[in-house]
């Protein structure tokens, strides 16, 4: 049986506008070599990977669902804005991060690492208020993905985004 994500709803949170889509966070989900995390990411058509940590501030983006994957550490993530959703990631977390969610790392160990990628290699820009109108705009049009970053496109991710 496949895994099944924990899915989070995240109400608009001034000056955040989260996501009508669910948060999805994955446990024990991945290995902890950061290329074997990338290469499954990518097989699933989530790419334009990087590794590194997360901003230490509220953060979201318009452009772009993000998908964030534990290798390395752990950290206390902030979801959704200042009094949003508090999680702790550790190797083998994955957060799917739809696009308007706010997000920041609230403290974490010196190790710790994140692989992240984009649904389609999208880019990405990086909001730390209010959107602009055309902000709002990326939002409204922005395609949902037709795969999970885990499980492909059988996975629970177009399932859940689309109810």
């Amino acid at each position: 049986m496949m895994d099944q994500p924990e899915p989070h709803h995240l109400p608009p949170s001034t000056p955040f506008p989260n996501s009508p889509l669910p948060l999805l966070v994955y446990h024990d989900a991945l290995p902890s070599d950061p290329a074997a995390v990338e290469s499954l990411f990518a097989r699933h058509g989530w790419t334009a990977a990087w590794v590194n940590g997360v901003y230490p501030f509220h953060h979201w983006h318009s452009s772009a669902h993000e998908v964030l994957g534990c290798t390395r550490g752990q950290a206390r993530l902030r979801l959704g804005g200042p009094e949003g959703l508090l999680l702790d990631a550790i190797p083998g977390t994955v957060l799917v991060i739809p696009a308007g969610v706010a997000h920041c790392n609230e403290g974490s160990s010196p190790d710790f690492q994140v692989v992240g990628a984009t649904d389609g290699g999208r880019d990405y820009d990086i909001v730390r208020g209010a959107p602009t109108a055309r902000q709002r705009e990326n939002l409204a049009t922005l395609p949902l993905p037709k795969s999970d970053p885990v499980h492909g496109p059988g996975g629970p991710l177009p399932r859940l985004w689309r109810t």
